[in-house]
This record gives structure tokens, C-alpha cells and sequence, in this order.
């Protein structure tokens, strides 16, 4: 069977569990939908919950931090909206030299739309996006 009948979920290594907790859950309100083991780190994952499903999977590594690319896009209806809420939550929206992005930090997305990053405390890049 092609892995297209399978389900995809994103993997995000932290520093700090605990720290990536009270970001994940804490700032972003994503729910726990289990924790369980990282290597040899009892306790050292969570796979949390979005869209109505399982969607990221946060575990402690030494590996932590190590790309600049975007690892995960949330695709949102009122990217606005959204900002304001992660922003209000303590949330910082990353500005990039190369773009042009208005007072919250959004900025045109290629093709149409609009994009807005943030990172987590350990700088992995993360993306929300709306077609509007």
C-alpha cells in the first residue's frame, strides 16, 4: 500500500520537554493527545492534537533547533485573528529582512494569500497561512 493511504504527522525535537510544554500547550493551546518515551527519556514526547486529529509530535533531542526551514503551516481562515491570539498569548511573529510584512508581522504570500512565522523557544520555524 503507497504511504499516501496513510496518515502524516510532523516531528519537532526540543531542548527541554517541560519548556516545550508550557509552549505548545501554554502559548499555542494545543491539546496533549498523549505523551510517552524519547529514547531514553521517559516522558520525552507528546503528540499533540490539531484540526481535529493527531498533527505533531514534540520530543526531547540533542538535535534540537537545528534548521531554519519551516516545519510545520497551519492553514487558518482569519490569519488576523490568529496573530492577534498568538501574539496576545506571548507568542512573538518572527520578521524576515528579505519580506515586507505589515504591523503584525504578515506578510503576502507568492501566488496570492498571506503568511505570518513565529518559533518555539528553541527556534524551530513554524508558519500560519490564509488564502484571503
Amino acid at each position: 500500500m503507497p504511504l499516501s493511504s496513510y496518515h502524516l504527522r510532523a516531528s519537532v525535537a526540543v531542548s527541554d520537554i517541560e519548556r516545550a510544554v508550557g509552549f505548545y500547550e501554554g502559548k499555542l493551546g494545543l491539546p496533549v493527545l498523549r505523551s510517552g518515551p524519547s529514547a531514553r527519556i521517559a516522558g520525552g514526547s507528546r503528540v499533540y492534537g490539531s484540526g481535529g486529529g493527531p498533527a505533531l509530535n514534540v520530543y526531547q533531542s540533542v538535535t534540537a533547533g537545528q534548521t531554519e526551514a519551516t516545519l510545520a503551516t497551519w492553514y487558518v481562515d482569519d490569519i488576523d485573528q490568529i496573530v492577534d491570539e498568538l501574539v496576545a498569548s506571548g507568542v512573538e511573529i518572527v520578521r524576515y529582512d528579505q519580506y515586507d510584512h505589515d504591523a503584525k508581522g504578515i506578510t503576502a504570500r507568492a501566488g496570492g494569500g498571506r503568511i505570518a512565522w513565529f518559533q518555539d523557544p528553541d527556534g524551530n520555524t513554524f508558519a500560519i497561512e490564509a488564502d484571503d
